[in-house]
């Protein structure tokens, strides 16, 4: 269960120490068996590989468990505490059971064999205190955990309290049972609880988390504009396709109210919810900066300045104001450079928004004449990659650029979506007569 627990959250780390510890747990009772049915092992070298080897291990792993099952971090000593009491416990046992006496004295091995007691005796405070600590910090989980903790804590020395004619072995329906395995299938039990305690607060984050992306989606499809925008004597398209829930692409379509309009695509760093709440400031910034100017140089320097200081987060970004005489201004902010009927304009590169607060960006200016679209798409369209690992690229992007929005679209996304993928065009519409632009399609109630 610690193990399958691994790939349910890899962030969580005690996972990995709780199935170190029952793993190592279920070795040592294996190999015990080993020795008792078989000859394969000395009574010499079990103990060395037993009490010497793995007794400690597990007393040094369960505090561990413990201390990453509260996430604790003060004080920072702590694990290499128990890392060296682990050591010592170790050597102290490995001189102290005798287990070499033509070599070590008697004395020499019941003063280590007393280092040993005492090195115990030593984890017990670390180990309630630990716990301590996690009451203070969890609350209910650190109670929950306590008194198989301190059964843990008091097994450690059944060797010493037989001796002292305490009780610590049982015999039911003619098996036998010790203090230490008492302990152990109370430390497993309470786990087990804890563990599904956890869980169910999992699920119930997990349920919370969904909901709010969900809103946030809900949201961002309100503040993005629909797939087809009229004005008089343009058509717009624009197809958006994010590949989570919520995308980091934006872009924003806002006429100046004397027939033109401000078109502003853009991508920022990131993807899924909080480069989405990062769209969310930008769509805000935008329509703040454009109460003041139409101009895109002017909004693309607005939305820097907001922008820097604000973490690693950046965002590329052109922006393009279509007069109603097809006069048209763009500026861009490290972004792909838009396409005029199939062709890629040339512009001067500059730096993505965030990055530098005294930034300007340059502006140019081109005419769009009857019947010019004007293209511009994200790098989703670019880094779709297909199962052979190839990239869509430049060339097949360039090559289809002159076809409709919700095509381009599409043919990333067979391709292999990688990114979020975002497309938007402006066609100037051919004048039915001279003075006169072509009217937008017909209302539903005329078509009938």
């Amino acid at each position: 269960m610690a193990v399958s627990l691994l790939f349910f959250d890899r962030s969580d780390h005690v996972y990995r120490w709780l199935a170190t510890v029952f793993l190592l747990t279920t070795i040592s009772s294996v190999y015990t068996c080993i020795v008792a049915w078989t000859q394969l092992q000395s009574i010499t070298m079990a103990a060395i590989i037993t009490d010497v080897i793995v007794i400690p291990l597990i007393l040094g792993l369960w505090v561990m468990v413990w201390w990453k099952w509260f996430r604790l971090q003060r004080p920072s000593w702590m694990p290499t505490l128990i890392a060296v009491l682990t050591v010592l416990y170790m050597v102290c046992d490995l001189l102290g059971e005798n287990l070499f006496f033509n070599l070590i004295p008697p004395s020499v091995n019941a003063g280590f064999h007393m280092a040993s007691l005492g090195t115990r005796i030593l984890f017990m405070p670390v180990l309630i205190m630990i716990v301590v600590w996690g009451v203070r910090e969890q609350g209910r989980e650190g109670l929950l955990a306590l008194p198989a903790v301190i059964l843990a804590a008091v097994s450690q020395f059944q060797t010493e309290l037989s001796v002292l004619h305490v009780r610590v072995m049982w015999f039911p329906f003619g098996g036998r049972i010790s203090l230490a395995q008492i302990s152990m299938l109370a430390l497993a039990g309470v786990m087990l609880i804890l563990l599904v305690r956890r869980l169910l607060f999992s699920l119930r984050r997990q349920k919370q988390m969904a909901l709010d992306v969900k809103q946030a989606q809900e949201i961002q499809q309100v503040i993005l504009p629909g797939a087809v925008t009229w004005f008089p004597g343009y058509a717009i398209e624009s197809e958006y396709r994010p590949a989570r829930e919520v995308g980091g692409d934006f872009f924003q379509i806002l006429p100046d109210g004397v027939g033109g309009v401000l078109i502003l695509l853009g991508d920022v760093t990131g993807k899924g919810l909080q480069a989405g709440m990062q769209v969310a400031l930008i769509v805000g910034a935008i329509r703040t900066t454009v109460e003041t100017s139409y101009e895109p140089h002017v909004v693309l320097e607005s939305l820097n300045r907001r922008l820097c200081g604000r973490g690693q987060s950046y965002a590329t970004c052109v922006a393009m104001h279509v007069s109603a005489d097809g006069k048209t201004t763009i500026s861009n902010a490290g972004h792909i450079a838009p396409y005029l009927n199939g062709k890629e304009l040339a512009m001067a590169g500059n730096l993505p928004l965030g990055l530098n607060p005294s930034v300007t960006f340059d502006q140019e200016t081109i005419q769009l004449k009857q019947k010019d679209r004007l293209l511009v798409i994200t790098d989703g369209v670019i880094e779709a990659k297909n199962a052979k690992n190839e990239l869509f690229g430049f060339n097949r992007a360039r090559s289809i650029s002159h076809l409709p929005a919700a095509f381009i679209v599409k043919a990333a996304e067979i391709f292999g979506q990688e990114d979020d993928i975002t497309v938007v065009s402006i066609s100037r519409l051919a004048l039915e007569k001279e003075g006169e632009v072509s009217a937008a399609p017909p209302m539903k109630s005329e078509v009938a």
